[in-house]
């Protein structure tokens, strides 16, 4: 029986990990790989705001390091009210048939359909406020853990600075863009802990910084820093829908992405000149293939609107788009997706499926069967000389 330590608005876990408020969800799962002989039978129900134990009965649970959760300690009103002290007046739900105790940043609910009388109210009023009377003996059915005075107004907290791990995450990425389509990306960055001292640990660096297409692999790196990996291509799978006679000359070199897992970011490089030809922003949906191996890219896309009457004009793409809506910005139909199918070998199927590759305004939108957006590529201005002509872009 796992033995945790409860901190209100902040983490639930024990001297060896801990769940935390505004952790990735990256950095759970990789609790739960590390640890998997004792968290065993895992299924993961993600909330961003909370922290619900749902099954007292299953785990050990610690205040200030006193338990008031137990085999041998029943979480009762009682037991809360002497390990956690006052607090304000509950709230009875009765379509839950639930008793909600507030503190700051926890919550415990009390099942009460084993009552044999409804809960009453006092008669008396203590500075305009009726105090529910909850019978003696009544056990605590689920505890929430989040962020300020109320469960029902919490919102997900900021990533907390020990979750950073000497990583930089990108708290939104714009697309910078031209006449004919992106030019690049405008990166707002946070980092902590990076810096010598307890002193550089202690508070969040915020920073800008631009990459654009045509920028060398060292401007890169001065930019962004290493990347987590460094991939080298085998093949494109996309090259056969390319204008291009020469799609079936094998290159002599291979170009090579830099993945930067935690910005939600791929960045290709040239095999030849080691400049970049191509962005990749990566949602992380659930049901994708590539879901959790990156940091979700909270990215702004300006699209140019090409409906009558709205010449000039632009609307964004974030994160959060649906396809159906931005094809409807766009005010007129576009060609029929490149289906793309993903395993890890030609024996293996994808258990999410097929998804839906559509090509706009040197943008590629993989799009997922619920409609959500996995992934935006970008392209950067055809090169003088090539056979792919901006006229001939969908």
């Amino acid at each position: 029986m796992l033995d945790l330590e409860v901190v209100p608005e902040r983490s639930l876990g024990n001297e060896q990990w801990e769940f935390t408020l505004g952790m990735p969800l990256a950095q759970a799962v990789a609790i739960l790989q590390k640890h998997c002989r004792i968290i065993k039978n895992v299924q993961v129900l993600y909330s961003e705001q909370v922290i619900e134990v749902y099954d007292l009965t299953k785990v050990k649970l610690k205040y200030c390091g006193v338990h008031f959760n137990s085999q041998a300690i029943a979480p009762t009103i009682e037991q809360i009210d002497q390990s956690f002290g006052a607090t304000h007046p509950g709230v009875y739900n009765s379509a839950e048939q639930l008793f909600h105790l507030n503190f700051r940043g926890l919550s415990f609910s009390f099942q009460l359909d084993s009552w044999t009388e409804a809960p009453k109210y006092e008669p008396n009023f203590a500075h305009g406020l009726a105090s529910l009377q909850i019978p003696h003996g009544a056990t605590v059915k689920r505890m929430y853990i989040y962020s300020g005075n109320s469960l029902q107004d919490t919102k997900a907290p900021v990533m907390p600075l020990s979750c950073f791990l000497g990583n930089v995450y990108a708290e939104s990425v714009d697309v910078l863009r031209d006449g004919t389509g992106p030019s690049g990306l405008r990166l707002r960055l946070l980092a902590a802990g990076c810096g010598p001292g307890l002193l550089a640990d202690a508070k969040m660096r915020v920073f800008e910084r631009s990459v654009y297409f045509g920028d060398s692999c060292q401007d890169v790196l001065s930019m962004l820093g290493s990347p987590h990996k460094v991939f080298y291509k085998s093949e494109d799978k996309m090259k056969i829908h390319s204008p291009s006679p020469h799609k079936q000359v094998p290159s002599k070199c291979n170009d090579y992405f830099f993945n930067y897992f935690t910005l939600g970011v791929d960045i290709l490089f040239d095999a030849n000149t080691h400049k970049v030809k191509k962005f990749v922003l990566h949602t992380n949906y659930p049901g994708h293939y590539n879901f959790n191996i990156y940091h979700r890219c909270e990215f702004k896309i300006p699209l140019a609107i090409k409906k009558e009457n709205a010449d000039g004009q632009t609307e964004t793409c974030t994160t959060y788009s649906k396809w159906d809506n931005i094809q409807d910005l766009l005010g007129h139909p576009v060609e029929k997706p490149v289906v793309l199918h993903r395993s890890s070998s030609p024996n293996n199927t994808n258990p999410f499926g097929s998804t839906f590759c559509f090509g706009l305004q040197r943008m590629i939108f993989e799009v997922m069967q619920n409609n959500h957006i996995a992934s935006v590529t970008l392209y950067g201005p055809p090169r003088p000389g090539t056979h792919l002509r901006t006229a001939e872009l969908p």
